[in-house]
């Protein structure tokens, strides 16, 4: 772990850090599988990959970070989209950085990025507060205790 970053309510995920001479700290990304710099967000969503994957089962090999999509003619980029191994998008996060409340606006900002993607399920979580609704298919959104384990395909 590295000691710059706060603990947060995610279990424990093993990291590489490293602290280039030239520059700011770095983290291996466990999706990207290269060195980033380690922002305060960047800490948030390695440890929700790290969730994703040892504790749901969705194969690093299918997250997408900062998954590029179109809104309203703009390019926007979600934070993470978990895949299953088929390709169907099915998990949704928005992260934000520890010391951002979460809000009405960050749950929106992932459910306008759902109207392109569709998944069935959105986290928004900003490390320390999560909060994950299931969509049904009628567009309506329930609050979800859990999010949903990667289906076997």
């Amino acid at each position: 772990m590295d000691s710059a970053m706060p603990p947060l309510n995610w279990p424990t995920a093993p990291l590489q850090t490293r602290h280039p001479e030239s520059g700011k700290p770095e983290v291996l990304c466990l999706a990207r599988r290269k060195w980033v710099v380690l922002e305060p967000e960047e800490w948030v969503r390695q440890h929700v990959l790290h969730y994703l994957s040892a504790e749901l089962g969705y194969p690093l090999g299918c997250m997408a970070v900062e998954h590029r999509l179109q809104l309203n003619g703009m390019e926007r980029r979600a934070d993470i989209v978990a895949f299953t191994p088929d390709g169907t998008a099915h998990v949704l996060v928005e992260c934000k950085a520890p010391n951002v409340p979460l809000n009405q606006e960050a749950v929106s900002q992932a459910a306008r990025y759902n109207l392109v993607l569709n998944v069935p399920s959105l986290l928004v979580t900003n490390g320390m507060k999560h909060v994950a609704y299931g969509l049904g298919s009628d567009g309506k959104a329930t609050p979800l205790t859990q999010l949903p384990s990667c289906p076997s395909r």
